[in-house]
């Protein structure tokens, strides 16, 4: 990772990454304002980056529910389009990087994919199922919020020998307040979401190198390990956890922590899985069918939950959509 800044702040990748950018949002005012003096914005935000004096803007915040309510924030139009400029030339360096068996925000990866490796770590684990398969699930406490940003430099720093690359992370990274000082990105930057794979992935390698886990899959914060032994999992628990707050400053969700077998139901990426099938959680089950009952339902909405019930044993919700 040397010499990558000019290339980042190149006129020829800022135009790539507004292609990229402009995919879906054509028709929002704030894009359509940046797109009528394109090129003067696009000149003065490589000028500004050139001479350093770029300075990252502040941010909209809203809330979503999904299906938890989430506090999600915007960043202008320049600096998301800064955002896609930095991300299409290092995401592939970084993604090389992550284990397999890290599946949020990556390309070919994804929850459908990481709920199908599970079932074959299950099948592997059980031996077709005639053992018992037992499953640590954990979630990090507030993990967006907690990203330590002193730790997320130097863990960028082993990996980027570009001076002027750090220098322009950490005008992103400090450019989210988020109520304390030090720590905390903002939900909602394409940045956020590499940077938070490459802070994990620490917790990766040592899961996989140093405990030696060989049936574990993550997704962003949440994550499971597999074994035919209980204990085993047990006494793994303890050693995340500290891995975890001396390493990342990151705790695990004490109510958020489980030991469970397959045949009794581990819920994981909106499924409930067992040995041999797995069915939608309840709570989005519900909130699928009301949203089928609102009138003017649209199409796509319709196209996209018969998409998610191809997943799984959901045969008498399918015959309700």
């Amino acid at each position: 990772m040397h010499n990558k800044y000019d290339y980042i702040i190149s006129v020829d990748n800022l135009l790539c990454a507004w292609r990229e950018f402009l995919c879906g949002k054509r028709n929002r005012t704030d894009v359509a304002e940046f797109s009528l003096h394109l090129m003067d914005n696009i000149f003065k935000l490589h000028t500004d980056l050139k001479n350093k004096t770029y300075k990252h803007g502040s941010y909209k915040p809203f809330r979503i529910s999904d299906p938890k309510p989430r506090d999600v924030h915007k960043a202008s139009v320049t600096d998301r389009l800064l955002h896609h400029a930095i991300y299409r030339v290092l995401y592939p360096y970084f993604d090389r990087k992550f284990i397999y068996e890290s599946y949020s925000c990556r390309n070919l990866k994804g929850t459908h994919r990481a709920i199908n490796r599970f079932k074959y770590f299950v099948q592997k684990v059980s031996k077709n199922n005639t053992r018992t398969c037992c499953i640590l699930k954990c979630d990090i406490k507030k993990f967006f919020a907690n990203i330590d940003h002193e730790t997320l430099k130097n863990i960028l720093a082993k990996h980027i020998k570009d001076r002027d690359v750090l220098w322009l992370f950490s005008k992103i990274i400090y450019s989210f307040d988020s109520g304390y000082v030090g720590v905390g990105l903002p939900l909602g930057n394409l940045t956020s979401q590499l940077l938070v794979n490459i802070y994990m992935n620490e917790f990766d390698y040592y899961v996989k190198r140093e405990l030696k886990c060989k049936y574990y899959i993550r997704y962003a914060d949440d994550f499971v390990i597999l074994s035919a032994d209980s204990a085993y999992l047990e006494n793994l628990l303890p050693k995340i956890s500290k891995f975890l707050l001396n390493n990342l400053k990151l705790q695990i969700h004490p109510n958020k922590v489980f030991i469970k077998t397959i045949n009794s139901g581990l819920d994981f990426l909106g499924w409930v899985h067992f040995s041999h099938h797995r069915v939608l959680r309840t709570s989005t089950k519900r909130r699928m069918l009301n949203a089928l009952r609102e009138k003017d339902v649209k199409k796509e909405t319709i196209q996209s939950y018969l998409g998610l019930v191809s997943h799984g044993n959901t045969y008498k919700i399918f015959l309700n959509i």
